[in-house]
């Protein structure tokens, strides 16, 4: 038992260390001053948000990019109280969702897919707010590459409580393990509050078909599909300039609802990279678990979970480190907590994202 567990630990150590190597690969990118000329189309889906996408939009306003180089389609997909724009120098728009699938949000950008007439649409979330230099920077980036998807990174916006530092402890290994897998050239995951595309790839790409049955998913599953068809022309922006910022929960139950929604769809991944980290993660996070229990009713010592413990928290500390320096000026809070309470919230998330039914947003979905 005590050999199974030791395996585990190495193969686990040895795919983290290889995503803090990819890390460092990719290079920052910063905007090098170039005159812009991409025209981009942000598109939002939203439900009931009133409070937050009045944020969102003065984010909008202060960007640092020509109004007549950007235009936002706003997705309302059934919200119960009406909102209405005004006053603002951009072009904006509120449509209504053209609901066809089990995914709001995949047909949210579909359905703003038909009025956009940029080359470049980029989404984003509601409840997030976006750099100055955002739209430079992707446009600068644009200029200087071949490229058709650009994935970016996100963050979050937390108060000094246990459970925002959790939740951006939690959100910045994703960002790691999502930066580290394209340095070493197995991208294989985004995140839809930052994801830029263009409206030919995503025609060509057939947009969501092969995946719309799946509730969530309308950044990772096109990002697979993008790379498995032009593995050349997806890229990763690591820059300062184009992290989006959102809001991290105030309870605990609508996170443990918003992982599950975020874990369920892994078994439907195209990469088998995706696949493979998945399962690893999962090993060692159970592994973990396990040994705390097995501690408990006296079938291990208190030494060697204590050694298991050690190891793996400085091996997740090597990708934590960078991710969090790179995502925020914020010291890293609550760690030695998170990390001991960490892997029972992540298995827990994992065997009850195999259900598949999880509330968001007020509905209620299964894969």
């Amino acid at each position: 038992m005590l050999s199974t567990f030791i395996v585990i630990l190495i193969i686990y150590s040895i795919t983290i260390l290889w995503l803090s190597y990819g890390f460092t690969k990719i290079v920052a990118y910063e905007f090098s001053g170039l005159t812009p000329i991409n025209k981009f189309t942000i598109v939002v889906p939203f439900r009931n948000e009133a409070d937050n996408l009045p944020l969102l939009l003065d984010s909008f306003s202060k960007l640092n990019y020509p109004n007549d180089l950007f235009e936002v389609i706003l997705v309302d997909d059934e919200s119960e109280e009406l909102f209405a724009v005004s006053g603002l120098q951009f072009s904006i728009r509120i449509i209504k969702n053209n609901r066809a699938s089990n995914s709001p949000k995949k047909d949210a950008i579909t359905t703003a897919m038909q009025l956009v007439k940029s080359d470049w649409i980029i989404t984003t979330d509601a409840d997030c707010v976006v750099p100055e230099n955002w739209l430079l920077t992707l446009d600068n980036y644009i200029q200087n590459h071949n490229v058709s998807m650009i994935a970016g990174a996100v963050t979050y916006d937390c108060k000094n409580t246990f459970l925002h530092h959790f939740q951006q402890l939690d959100l910045a290994s994703l960002q790691g393990a999502t930066i580290g897998s394209f340095g070493i050239g197995k991208g294989f995951m985004c995140n839809g509050a930052n994801l830029a595309y263009t409206k030919s790839l995503f025609e060509q790409l057939n947009g969501f078909s092969g995946n719309d049955t799946i509730a969530s998913g309308d950044d990772v599953f096109l990002l697979q599909k993008a790379i498995a068809r032009f593995p050349d022309r997806v890229h990763y922006v690591k820059s300062k300039n184009n992290i989006v910022t959102t809001k991290p929960l105030d309870n605990w139950k609508p996170l443990f609802h918003q992982r599950v929604r975020w874990a369920s769809k892994t078994t439907s991944y195209q990469s088998t990279f995706g696949k493979a980290l998945g399962l690893i993660v999962f090993a060692g996070n159970l592994c973990w678990v396990l040994c705390f229990g097995f501690v408990i009713i006296g079938l291990l010592t208190l030494k060697t979970i204590l050694f298991i413990f050690i190891v793996k928290f400085f091996i997740d500390s090597s990708l934590l480190y960078k991710a969090n320096r790179f995502l925020t000026n914020n010291k890293i809070h609550y760690l030695l907590l998170s990390s001991l309470l960490y892997p029972f919230f992540s298995i827990a998330v994992a065997l009850y994202s195999l259900v598949g039914k999880y509330e968001w947003k007020g509905r209620h979905f299964s894969k």
